[in-house]
């Protein structure tokens, strides 16, 4: 992993980031939920599933429409038990396609299938998909993104990131508003910032900051996020965090 090198003070982008918020208290309501390694141990292969499933039909789409048609996702994908779903026959997935519980994207349905197949095998490898991502070293998110993009089906990119953000692991997010942040402090990334040399030295830098600040990753990034670029008002904010 590249050399750690602090070139901005983290201190220096939470005081930007309160200042343009209105304060440390207004700041600190917009963070995301603390992450908790322990609760990924007990955390069912469903449930990573689901998630899974979700980022993938999200990509793409307002993430409000794919809310809304959750329970028919969970429905008709069997509860997301990957077991269970390996056992259906092509019809099964056939018939996905015409089925107006879920948003009917062939290939997105496809990932489903194939998704069951890699949480059975990390399951079968590590005993679950939670203890698995429990164990993964916490300073190298960019290995487990290059791991969800290689064995996982279109989880490469933000659904990768978002995926692990929802699940609870402690997980940064390379939005612009971050990238803006990471260039800012002298970091060299690539115009879309998807590079495993892009994101091998943004997990430099962030970890970096995580080790001077004493905060959760999560917290380090959207903190970045919120200190530069267009500033949204509070409210706004929080809507666009919703979709």
């Amino acid at each position: 992993m590249a050399k750690r090198v602090v070139r901005i003070p983290f201190a220096r982008i939470r005081e930007r980031a309160a200042r343009r918020k209105g304060g440390e208290k207004v700041l600190t309501s917009l963070l995301p939920k603390k992450p908790n390694n322990k609760a990924l141990v007990k955390l069912a292969d469903d449930r990573v599933l689901s998630e899974m499933a979700a980022r993938v039909f999200s990509a793409g789409f307002v993430w409000s429409v794919i809310d809304q048609k959750w329970p028919g996702f969970e429905e008709a994908f069997l509860g997301f038990e990957p077991k269970r779903l390996l056992f259906q026959p092509a019809e099964f997935w056939d018939a996905l396609a015409s089925d107006k519980r879920i948003v009917r994207n062939p290939q997105k349905i496809r990932s489903v299938r194939d998704n069951a197949k890699f949480v059975s095998e990390i399951a079968a490898e590590h005993g679950s998909f939670g203890k698995f991502l429990a164990g993964w070293p916490a300073d190298d998110q960019a290995g487990l993104l290059e791991v969800l993009a290689k064995r996982g089906a279109r989880l490469g990119g933000f659904s990768g990131q978002y995926l692990l953000r929802f699940l609870g692991w402690d997980a940064w997010v390379l939005s612009g508003h971050v990238m803006l942040c990471l260039r800012d402090a002298g970091v060299a990334l690539s115009a879309t910032g998807t590079s495993r040399k892009d994101l091998r030295a943004a997990q430099a830098q962030l970890n970096a900051w995580k080790e001077e600040s004493g905060l959760p990753m999560a917290f380090v990034s959207r903190i970045c996020a919120l200190s530069i670029g267009e500033n949204y008002d509070v409210a706004r904010l929080k809507e666009i965090m919703q979709q």
